[in-house]
């Protein structure tokens, strides 16, 4: 077992506040792994981190009453919280210890190799096609991901051997630390899949993006790697901005390209077959791109490593398809951005080429549902038969969005034996959707 550096959390009883989400549902079971005892509180608990958590043996607490909050020798408060939360205010004004999720991460894994994975787009996937390829290469990868993947059990832990990979997210961590979560991770290898502007309730514009993705470049030792792929004008405007490591970009016959024309991967003077992937469209072949050629410099044969990506199980939510018969199959996909929505599109129509395609897309995010993507957001899904898109935030943006589920099942219904494929696009629980138009397909 790797020992940390630091034994400034050796054995201790810790609540972590905002425990349901992927990234403290994932720290809680590396916690556990640890030795301590771990108990945590949210608004509400569901499946499947509920019951990662409760195979754990970590204590529930539903809801932020003051009088629920359990004594402990830390509190970790997630970024969902904020000052006028009662849990928050009763640990302030008590001078109780805290700190946020990423940053008592980043200590415990200082001492790791770490490579992490950003990007506005496709770090869950990438990052777990890396832990699936060091696991087939017989390596005890440690890892935290924001995400489901039926190849592993949980969506953390700890792993014996020295690397340990991390899904870095650039949104903030904390309410009492406005930087974003990758600044802590300090990582060896800076994965950087693609920069585009999202997350409006806490970013002002790309410029803004941009300077949080830079504090972290500059924690990257000049040994240490920036990985890219090419073509990003945002990227290479980054990299611009000053950077002292090796930088690796992506599509070139110097490292890796990937040509779609051909099928073909080119890597070390191999070809690699696309035909053999279990992936749909460019965006996911470019982080199965990534993911080789990362673990590639990190000691794995390109050989071992697309026989891990041929057998890869994917991620839950990334097309996948969530129920199908004779006549219908339903898709339901993590898509909530105006390029991420095109690729999933793109990659819909050219694998179901011969059927009529409906879309569902839910405003879900904060950078959606206030319309911060103006007609590119409408625009990004042009290509299907017909797209519903679903807003069940306070204030619509468009006269044909829909504020009802129900109102726009009563639309679907009429339209659905036109329909062959309906493709889910939503970064919330999709299930509120998909449940009922299963429901409905087997009532016909």
């Amino acid at each position: 077992m790797v020992t940390n550096v630091t034994d400034k959390y050796l054995k201790m009883k810790i609540h972590i506040l905002g425990i349901c989400g992927t990234f403290m549902g994932g720290l809680a079971q590396i916690l556990v792994e640890k030795g301590h005892i771990v108990s945590g509180s949210d608004k509400q608990f569901y499946s499947p981190m509920s019951d990662q958590l409760d195979s754990l043996g970590v204590e529930m607490i539903e809801g932020y009453e003051e009088s629920s909050l359990p004594s402990a020798d830390l509190y970790v408060i997630g970024n969902a919280l904020s000052r006028g939360n009662p849990c928050v205010e009763h640990i302030l004004n008590n001078k109780l210890n805290y700190t946020s999720g990423p940053q008592m991460l980043g200590e415990m894994i200082r001492d790791r190799t770490v490579i992490a994975v950003s990007g506005t787009h496709g770090k869950t996937s990438t990052s777990f096609l890396i832990c699936e390829i060091f696991q087939v290469a017989g390596i005890d990868v440690g890892y935290l991901v924001g995400g489901v993947s039926d190849s592993f059990k949980n969506s953390a832990r700890l792993g014996t051997s020295n690397f340990f990979v991390i899904e870095a997210d650039e949104y903030d961590s904390a309410f009492f630390d406005k930087r974003s979560k990758f600044i802590h991770y300090h990582p060896d290898t800076f994965i950087i899949n693609n920069i585009e502007f999202d997350h409006a309730d806490i970013f002002d514009d790309l410029s803004d993006i941009l300077k949080q993705f830079h504090h972290a470049i500059r924690t990257i030792p000049a040994n240490g790697n920036i990985l890219f792929h090419d073509g990003d004008e945002n990227i290479m405007n980054l990299i611009e901005m000053g950077c002292w490591s090796n930088t690796h970009k992506l599509g070139s016959e110097e490292n890796i390209k990937l040509s779609i024309e051909e099928g073909i991967i080119h890597f070390e003077g191999q070809q690699f077959d696309l035909r053999e992937l279990p992936m749909h469209g460019q965006h996911n072949l470019n982080n199965a791109v990534m993911a080789m050629y990362t673990s590639f410099l990190h000691g794995v044969d390109p050989q071992q490593s697309f026989l891990a990506l041929k057998n890869s199980n994917g991620v839950k939510r990334r097309f996948e398809t969530v129920f199908q018969n004779n006549d219908k199959i339903v898709i339901d996909d993590f898509a909530h951005h105006p390029t991420a929505i095109s690729f999933t599109v793109e990659a819909a129509i050219s694998h179901f080429s011969s059927k009529k395609i409906a879309g569902i897309v839910e405003l879900a995010s904060n950078t959606m549902s206030q319309g911060h993507h103006g007609s590119e957001l409408y625009n990004s899904a042009s290509g299907l038969e017909q797209v519903y898109w679903l807003n069940l935030s306070s204030k619509k943006n468009q006269d044909f969005e829909y504020d009802s589920i129900n109102l726009l099942l009563e639309d679907l219904k009429r339209d659905i034996d036109n329909i062959d494929v309906i493709l889910i696009m939503s970064n919330k629980d999709s299930r509120k959707i998909s449940e009922p138009i299963i429901d409905l397909i087997k009532s016909k």
